[in-house]
């Protein structure tokens, strides 16, 4: 009863997580601009929160490997995340909005892998598929309908209004967090001249032995590849397609990005089912192929009211990516420690990716135009789905395959 409701308070610890972040969204663009910030100062700003985000990725993860209380390490974020809101709210200047981006960027790459450890304190290894797509859902759910909410904030009242608005949607997150109850794993002592243990009585691996391992190395190559065909395609179409729209351009800019999340919050619990019993490679691949498919219906879009069934297939991309990454960190961290550790190091990887995405197709669109910009991003996922389907060792291990044979289907 008690792993109950803590499981459906994680559903709404994810929910209101979602919501949080969306106020870091391009609310900030929007709100700066206002301030009479110019496009390069706004840039660089954001540029700020994302090298943040990208040197924090494996000092967060490791930071919460080291941590036995994961609620804290949540906590701790959330906490962060309400300081960065205020500070934005607070003043639009260089010195809080720096602080804010920097905050945020660590923060945010704590949090993902403290939600993650969580996630797996409650469930067993061979049913972490099932929640984390169910919590693919509840944040899909949150961000879209907080997009609608805050959008409205700064249209009817102020866009200042949107950082004090996601620094109250936290209260209730942390409230969640709160009715989350499950034992923490015990310290174990360390004996000298033997291998340290992880708490589930298990060999930590070194950091130099999980470098070593191809599935690491494998799946970061892919989620790089990933992020450099996704991350440019969407702003890419918008600024094409949307040049001469009239009034409606934001509404059709804010339908792209809220039909894909209820999209992925359907997709989602399937997916996580799928990769229990199928295994990881076809949902990947099953995933990855919308990539390329989607650049090259992009290149020939013509109409703006076409970008949002083009974009429905980010949709599936984005509900296969988000509960695979973590998934397959769990895989190949194993009981062996560095769970969180290994999800930063992917996190990474897909900063990467993505800061290479918006670059060369930016140069790509000036330099060539924007349909060439487009194959360009359909040949990285062609490439990525390649990797996947030649390279890409199965994760799943042999315990989680025999339970999934014999678990009868479980009701998202």
């Amino acid at each position: 009863m008690v792993i109950a409701r803590s499981l459906r308070a994680l559903d709404w610890l994810n929910f209101f997580v979602a919501n949080v972040q969306t106020g870091f969204g391009p609310f900030i663009a929007s709100y700066l601009a206002a301030n009479k910030w110019t496009q390069g100062e706004i840039g660089l700003m954001l540029s700020v929160g994302t090298i943040s985000a990208m040197a924090s990725q494996l000092p967060a993860g490791a930071l919460v490997d080291a941590m036995r209380n994961k609620k804290f390490a949540a906590l701790s974020a959330i906490v962060a995340i309400i300081a960065s809101a205020l500070l934005l709210a607070a003043s639009p200047t260089f010195v809080p909005v720096f602080a804010a981006e920097v905050l945020h960027g660590f923060a945010s790459c704590m949090l993902v892998p403290a939600m993650a450890a969580i996630s797996l304190a409650l469930v067993s290894r061979a049913d972490l598929g099932d929640r984390l797509g169910r919590n693919a859902r509840w944040a899909s759910i949150g961000s879209a309908l907080t997009a609608a909410l805050m959008g409205a904030f700064g249209e009817y009242l102020s866009l200042r209004s949107v950082f004090f608005l996601t620094a109250a949607l936290a209260l209730p997150a942390i409230f969640a967090l709160r009715m989350i109850h499950y034992d923490p794993l015990p310290a174990v002592p360390r004996t000298p001249g033997k291998p340290k243990l992880t708490p589930e009585g298990e060999e930590r691996e070194s950091l130099r032995e999980l470098l070593k391992d191809k599935r690491l190395l494998i799946f970061a190559a892919c989620v790089v590849l990933f992020h450099l065909s996704n991350a440019a395609m969407l702003n890419l179409a918008a600024g094409e397609v949307t040049a001469h729209m009239g009034d409606n351009v934001q509404l059709v800019i804010a339908a792209c990005i809220i039909v894909p999340q209820f999209i992925v919050a359907a997709l989602s619990p399937w997916v996580g089912r799928q990769a229990q019993k199928w295994g990881r490679r076809p949902v990947l691949i099953l995933g990855f192929c919308a990539l390329p498919v989607r650049a090259l219906l992009f290149a020939g879009v013509s109409s703006p009211y076409l970008l949002v069934p083009v974009q429905m297939l980010d949709g599936i991309s984005a509900a296969v990516f988000g509960v695979m990454l973590p998934l397959i960190a769990a895989d190949v961290a194993g009981g062996r420690g560095h769970y969180n550790l290994t999800i930063g190091f992917f996190g990474l990887a897909a900063g990467v990716g993505a800061t290479l995405s918006t670059a060369a197709a930016g140069f790509a669109a000036d330099r060539f135009g924007t349909a060439m910009s487009f194959f360009g991003l359909a040949a990285a996922g062609a490439i990525a789905v390649a990797l996947v389907w030649l390279a890409m060792p199965e994760t799943r291990g042999a315990e989680v395959a025999a339970k999934n044979v014999q678990k009868p289907p479980v009701e998202a």
